[in-house]
């Protein structure tokens, strides 16, 4: 949730001048102003964070302050804008380097960023990092200023400035990956939390746990080895608000579309929604596009997409005809896309529509399938209109929402996790499910 942050006083300082700071973060949305990690009573204020582009910043850029009266600090020439992959973020600061340059070094997947301005850390300035004040994961103290998305593998080393190679490395196809087990030395006040899932609990040498500041902390399965699908904030229908990690979704009024951030030309795939409520005369409808679907029409309605509706649980793609049950506000439908026999299904609550069984379904039998002949590059697509409450899709994290399964299903390719039984055969929509 956007209002999650983490926070801890230090009992005793350590060294307020040298220190680093590594994460892995997905963003929810393009943030506007997203604290990272920050350590602010008074000024100077301590601060790394997608900032707004106030003073000489640059909109959607990584800024890291530690000035009084001066934001930003420096800050990036890259902007984040890209809601469907993990940046690895090093920040090393110095302020005992002569050169002003050298005080502040930022790296992005394992690469040192150009930074920009001139507001470095002035020589042997103490920050508020690593002093005995509040420090913040995912939020900045004096404000509502939170971190929307997700965080992974968060270090902070108390008295070393390390470079990106510290934490990560290249794979053999020449991607950064982390790296599982680094070779540094904490100090003090540092710290490793957020290594599997949603500990607070310190995996480093310390014992310097954090807690949960306020909103709820939510495990996800989406990681930076294992990138799981969500939906798309960069194309979506401008009635479509997103939320909980772009896995949840309302609409305001008309039709309109969004689809997912990873596409699908063969295998096979399993992913689940959550029905939201929707006013009198509303609808949600469910299913796979191609990638030249117009976001603002309802899916099903071109030859391009292919949807299940939940009034009057008819299929659609281009003309629409009886498929199976209606369903509503806490209904869990079931989307098996199998591209290798180019043919889908949908069930409502475990149960598969249209007389279908699990045999068919796993077998590639396409006799009783919502739709076939889809041979083409396709996306998940969901619609909503004229919502009451949001509706949520599951691609294997466990969650609706902030609510998690009530008791997993089976599911053979141990890939995500499910309310209702995986067919044996699919799998998960992320790069590890992409490259079965």
């Amino acid at each position: 949730m956007a209002s999650t942050y983490l926070s801890r006083t230090p009992a005793s300082a350590g060294n307020r001048k040298t220190f680093t700071i590594s994460t892995w973060i997905k963003l929810g949305k393009i943030q506007t102003s997203g604290a990272i990690f920050s350590a602010r009573s008074g000024s100077p204020w301590g601060i790394l964070d997608i900032g707004t582009g106030d003073g000489v910043g640059s909109a959607h850029s990584l800024q890291f302050t530690v000035t009084a009266g001066v934001s930003p600090g420096v800050y990036t020439s890259q902007i984040f804008r890209d809601t469907s992959a993990w940046y690895h973020i090093v920040c090393a600061v110095d302020t005992t380097q002569a050169t002003d340059s050298n005080r502040v070094k930022i790296y992005i997947n394992g690469i040192q960023s150009t930074l920009l301005s001139g507001n470095y850390p002035t020589l042997n300035q103490d920050t508020q990092f690593n002093s005995t004040i509040a420090h913040y994961v995912g939020a900045e103290p004096t404000s509502s200023n939170y971190f929307d998305g997700s965080m992974s593998h968060v270090h902070f080393i108390d008295g070393t400035a390390y470079d990106a190679s510290a934490f990560g490395e290249y794979d053999t196809n020449g991607v950064w990956k982390i790296k599982t087990s680094p070779s540094v030395t904490y100090g003090t006040n540092g710290f490793f939390i957020l290594k599997d899932g949603n500990s607070v609990t310190d995996q480093s040498p310390n014992t310097n746990n954090f807690t949960v500041g306020g909103g709820t902390l939510t495990n996800t399965e989406d990681s930076p080895s294992n990138v799981f699908a969500t939906l798309n904030a960069l194309n979506k229908g401008s009635a479509i608000t997103l939320a909980n990690g772009n896995l949840a979704w309302t609409q305001s009024a008309s039709w309109n579309g969004v689809t997912g951030t990873l596409g699908m030309s063969v295998g096979k795939y399993y992913w689940e929604i959550k029905a939201g409520g929707v006013n009198p005369g509303g609808a949600i409808v469910v299913g796979v596009a191609g990638v030249n679907f117009d976001i603002t029409s309802e899916p099903g309605s071109g030859t391009d997409s292919w949807r299940y509706r939940s009034d009057d649980g008819t299929k659609r793609n281009s003309t629409a005809s009886a498929y199976g049950d209606t369903w509503t506000s806490g209904d869990i439908i079931g989307i098996a896309l199998d591209l290798d026999n180019s043919a889908i299904w949908f069930s409502k609550n475990g149960v598969w529509q249209n007389s279908a069984t699990i045999s068919e379904i796993e077998n590639g039998t396409t006799t009783n399938s919502a739709f076939t002949n889809i041979n083409e590059l396709v996306v998940p697509v969901v619609g909503t209109y004229n919502s009451s409450s949001a509706s949520y899709i599951n691609f294997g994290n466990g969650y609706f929402g902030t609510t998690a399964v009530a008791s997993a299903g089976t599911n053979t390719s141990g890939i995500g996790i499910f309310e209702y039984d995986v067919p044996a055969g699919y799998t998960a929509l992320c790069t590890k499910g992409l490259n079965l």
